[in-house]
């Protein structure tokens, strides 16, 4: 034992330095260590799992329900079933999927009253109509998932482009932008939206481009403060130095620098053309019927709230869960990108 301390006490200088140049952790590129960091955030992990279920659920759940066959689409309608309360294989003996309702002051037993056939389960209910919500929940979660997606994308090529361009050049051409900007945000979202359905034909490409028309405001204002803060930095002032061209600077320097705060615009923009689109098809100026998308479907359930609960109910909590989800994500990506964040 004397000799190891004898031996690290008398170490030449330059394995002394080497010693302490040592890395305490091992070198992580920029994306590893905020991934390890969204890990550590409990809410934001839980919610990516839970939005995954509901993207899987989006995608397959329609062909799930018991009442759709091969030739069976989400629309189509079973009358003599209309109305049916939820009711689950297993769960007879507890309320609200037992296939009873409440009718006069009485508890009802609708699938016997209606001489439903034995075996036959409408697991959230069906509408009004005979169609079966199971499917139409899940086929309008898709529907509003891809309008928001879309509009989403559409905001991030327009905002990123504008907002890049504006703040790099400056001068009377980011003056001229601005002002442009603030034309058009000081118009309402919903005017406009209104005017595009007016002009265009009612369905899910109309309702993107209404969305998508002004939902790129933020992101532009966002990406043109961070261009501004960047472009005098010394290796963008460098890379002009060495001419490279103005367009391989934004994409190659300024582009990955800024990407953090796209990123997390876009995670916030995704609930909010979610719940713009539902909002829409809920006052009636969304998708025309028999398209079903969340907003559609609380519209509908929203007619027979005090008779049929159930179907404004499901597609409430679902609608609610994707925007939690989205930004507790959201919140969990800001924190992972941000440098003052990092342990």
């Amino acid at each position: 034992m004397a000799e190891k301390i004898a031996k690290e006490m008398f170490q030449p200088a330059q394995v002394q330095d080497a010693e302490a140049d040592k890395i305490s952790r091992p070198s992580l590129t920029f994306l590893q260590d905020s991934w390890i960091r969204v890990r550590k955030n409990k809410a934001a992990l839980v919610s990516l799992i839970v939005l995954g279920v509901i993207i899987i659920m989006a995608i397959f759940g329609q062909y799930f329900s018991p009442n759709l066959g091969p030739n069976r689409s989400v629309n189509y309608q079973d009358t003599p079933y209309a109305s049916l309360p939820p009711k689950v294989p297993g769960f007879e003996n507890m309320p609200f999927w037992n296939g009873h309702q409440n009718i006069g002051g009485q508890d009802v037993d609708v699938y016997k009253q209606k001489n439903v056939k034995e075996g036959t389960y409408y697991w959230l209910g069906s509408d009004t109509l005979g169609r079966d919500q199971f499917a139409r929940i899940w086929a309008g979660t898709r529907v509003s998932l891809i309008i928001a997606v879309v509009a989403a994308l559409c905001d991030l090529v327009i905002g990123v482009a504008y907002g890049m361009i504006s703040g790099f050049v400056g001068g009377r051409t980011d003056n001229i932008m601005q002002r442009i900007l603030e034309v058009i945000s000081a118009i309402p979202n919903l005017v406009v939206v209104i005017l595009m359905l007016l002009v265009l034909d009612p369905g899910i490409m109309s309702i993107i481009i209404a969305i998508a028309m002004t939902s790129w405001i933020t992101m532009a204002r966002v990406v043109r403060g961070q261009v501004l803060k960047l472009k005098d930095q010394e290796f963008v002032l460098a890379s002009l130095t060495l001419g490279e061209s103005v367009p391989k600077i934004l994409m190659k320097h300024l582009l990955p620098n800024v990407s953090g705060v796209i990123i997390i615009n876009v995670m916030f923009s995704i609930p909010s053309a979610i719940f713009f689109e539902a909002f829409l098809s809920f006052i009636g100026l969304g998708l025309p019927a028999p398209t079903a998308s969340l907003g559609t479907l609380i519209n509908d359930g929203y007619k027979t709230l005090q008779v049929l609960p159930y179907m404004v109910l499901y597609p409430s909590v679902v609608l609610c869960i994707i925007m939690i989800a989205f930004n507790l994500i959201a919140d969990g990506l800001r924190d992972a990108f941000d440098p003052k964040m990092r342990d």
